[in-house]
């Protein structure tokens, strides 16, 4: 069966999934792991996510004119974590991801500049274990927009704890990317129905742009 076909379809909407959210009117910008780690195709972990990274970039370069926070993430693992953390005996090619190496670093890319939050985490949530809740919360967001990698792992488990702090979420497809095409459709779709919104970058672009 096909992941959006009618049948599929006609079982969401009877169930009373995938209404849009409410949008606020001071959205944030959470860019999750788009490290080199995760955009480098040379790490075991990383993809090519050239496409991604230029529409996030367009996306955080009209943030700071429109006054909107952007908060960046990022895994990282010290030596004494590398044999304590479960998720790496699960995911062993994550153990490269070591703190103060390349892999950790924010793709250069992007434009990330000291007036930007960075949150270093272990899990696949950025809310899990780390301030980022609070950080929303001081900088007054109403709405949490999630881009980054991947969009089956980290994104989506960010969107779903943004969602579950309170947050209105809306994911712009272009700024999401995956190791493969199956996993990451799957969870767009799972994201549309459940827990937020996936909208065009175009979308995403006049929502901060027009913020006062």
């Amino acid at each position: 069966m096909s992941l959006h076909g009618s049948e599929t379809d006609a079982t969401y909407d009877r169930a009373g999934f995938g209404s849009p959210v409410r949008r606020g009117e001071r959205p944030a910008i959470v860019v999750v792991d788009l490290t080199k780690g995760f955009t480098d195709p040379a790490y075991p972990t990383g993809a090519d996510l050239t496409e991604v990274v230029a529409a996030t970039s367009q996306l955080v370069a009209a943030a700071g004119p429109a006054g909107v926070p952007v908060v960046y993430t990022t895994i990282g693992y010290t030596p004494a974590e590398l044999d304590t953390v479960v998720w790496l005996d699960k995911a062993p090619g994550m153990r490269a991801l070591a703190i103060g190496s390349e892999a950790v670093e924010i793709d250069d890319r992007l434009p990330f500049t000291d007036a930007d939050h960075l949150i270093v985490k272990k899990g696949a949530s950025g809310f899990f274990g780390t301030g980022l809740a609070s950080l929303l919360a001081s900088t007054g967001a109403d709405t949490v927009i999630v881009c980054g990698a991947t969009t089956s792992g980290c994104v989506r488990a960010t969107v779903v704890d943004a969602l579950q702090c309170g947050y209105p979420v809306l994911v712009p497809r272009e700024c999401v990317g995956d190791r493969a095409d199956g996993p990451a459709e799957a969870n767009l779709f799972d994201i549309q129905a459940k827990y937020g919104d996936v909208v065009s970058l175009d979308d995403a672009l006049a929502y901060v742009g027009g913020v006062k």
